[in-house]
């Protein structure tokens, strides 16, 4: 017989609050939680498993929207892996704008500071 857990055991075991839990399931992130007989959520091991997998998708920084669509190549007429290997694909050149996008706003932020800098120089100077 498979362990069941509650919210909370999950909550702790996977970091995420029992409130993204709940919020996760009623966007459809994850399906067929069970419930006990006084209504209360039981959760199995492989909901656990989703939830890190879910966690890790949101620690990359990938939009919940993005989630949603690569949990729902689960049932995609393309194979689901392809599916999810491009999903994955166009999100990290997603990344790689963003990266280019900090690096110029660094290089912004070190051309005032060395502005700021040339400035305290010539009022000492003064």
């Amino acid at each position: 017989m498979e362990n069941k857990f509650s919210s909370k055991q999950v909550s702790e075991k996977t970091g995420l609050s029992i409130h993204t839990l709940r919020y996760y399931e009623q966007i459809g992130l994850i399906r067929g939680i069970e419930r006990d007989g006084n209504g209360y959520r039981q959760y199995s091991e492989s909901d656990i498993v989703w939830f890190q997998v879910l966690n890790y998708f949101r620690t990359i920084g990938m939009p919940i929207r993005e989630v949603q669509q690569f949990v729902a190549l689960q049932n995609s007429e393309v194979s689901a892996i392809t599916a999810r290997r491009e999903l994955m694909e166009t999100y990290r050149g997603k990344v790689i704008d963003q990266m280019k996008e900090l690096e110029n706003t660094l290089e912004r932020i070190d051309d005032k500071i060395n502005f700021f800098k040339k400035l305290e120089s010539s009022d000492k100077l003064q």
